[in-house]
């Protein structure tokens, strides 16, 4: 039977993760997610498995790296200057094409910013995130249910593609308890042959190498790795709607900007406002057919983001600027009110745009 438990959001993360089969942990303590590698240092010595606070972000996430191409399932966690300082890793482990949970709890930026929750990570995460050419899966959870479920969501999209995986919260979620439900199941294995587990003199050696000195390889190896994301983006998307069927205003929305957004939403149902959610879950990729079908029915959107219009670029690629898209946000850590929404939404009735 499946467990109901009350949890915080940074660590039904770790629980999950340790549910899904990870015994490796490397990382270093930053507010907002530091109750993540909490969890993991208290955890997972009593079930065989490694915690390692490395000396810096670097290091763990180099450390990442290395038990990655063991072919273990691997995780690490961090906030957004931690992010930073891990960016060069994570090209080399995407130009190196092994799989790899990476969590960023977001906090106000740039720079040291604040502590404060924040979604100022987007382009970071969605746009590749360190140098060259690749791209991360990128899952957007909006609960503590959430926090969890995309957690064995990212290790399988990781392992199934050989690429990374990052669950993109917010300090909100991190830090906010609700009762979530682990379903009791075996996590899924995936087949390695890749992977630097010793040859026993049974098989040629492996190798794990981002290098191509040739640069006809690296090319090849680019297109190689894109074919496999157009895969991705054909069938790995995942979104919410919520009351589109009738919708003339659509409210763009992820993480616990969504929470609000759907607040409003509903009070300008009650206002006999007809207005709909498009709720993101995968932000990469991102979720442009719903978006594409909303513009034909609709006339404007609303991004509702907790910076200062970052998702707002890819609504309006994906509606192909069919319809006027319009920005509400607070940044620096600040939180929209329902009612600073339900204002936009207002004025997108009105035509104001």
């Amino acid at each position: 039977m499946a467990e109901r438990i009350l949890m915080k959001g940074n660590e039904a993360i770790a629980e999950a993760a340790i549910r899904s089969g990870c015994r490796h942990y490397f990382g270093y303590p930053i507010t907002p997610q530091t109750e993540i590698a909490a969890y993991m240092a208290k955890k997972m010595p009593k079930i065989g498995g490694v915690f390692l606070q490395a000396e810096s972000e670097i290091a763990s996430i180099n450390m990442v790296y290395g038990a990655a191409a063991a072919g273990m399932r691997v995780m690490t966690s961090s906030s957004s200057p931690g992010i930073s300082l891990k960016t060069e890793g994570l090209s080399y482990i995407a130009g190196s094409d092994v799989p790899a949970l990476v969590v960023n709890v977001q906090r106000g930026g740039p720079g040291l910013g604040g502590i404060q929750p924040s979604q100022s990570d987007y382009f970071q995460a969605t746009k590749g995130g360190g140098h060259g050419d690749y791209r991360m899966i990128v899952l957007a959870p909006a609960s503590v249910q959430e926090m969890a479920s995309l957690t064995m969501k990212g290790f399988d999209l990781a392992d199934k593609y050989c690429v990374t995986s990052m669950i993109l919260a917010d300090g909100t979620i991190g830090q906010m308890m609700e009762p979530i439900t682990f379903e009791d199941a075996e996590p899924n294995v995936y087949d390695k042959p890749w992977a630097l587990t010793g040859t026993e003199c049974k098989r040629p050696h492996n190798v794990v190498n981002s290098l191509y000195l040739k640069p006809d390889q690296l090319e090849k190896k680019n297109f190689e790795r894109f074919e496999k994301y157009a895969e991705i983006e054909k069938n790995e998307a995942m979104w919410e709607e919520y009351m589109m069927d009738d919708a003339e205003i659509c409210v763009v929305a992820f993480g616990i900007a969504s929470r609000i957004a759907k607040n409003a939403v509903a009070e300008a149902r009650k206002a006999g406002i007809k207005v709909g959610l498009i709720r993101p879950i995968t932000l990469w990729p991102f979720p442009t057919q719903a978006l594409r079908a909303a513009a034909d029915k609709v006339k404007a959107f609303i991004s509702v983001e907790l910076n200062m219009g970052q998702m707002i670029e890819d609504v309006k690629l994906a509606t192909e600027n069919k319809r006027p898209v319009t920005l509400c946000n607070r940044t620096g850590g600040m939180i929209p009110t329902p009612d600073e929404v339900l204002a936009a939404i207002n004025k997108a009735e009105k035509g104001e745009f």
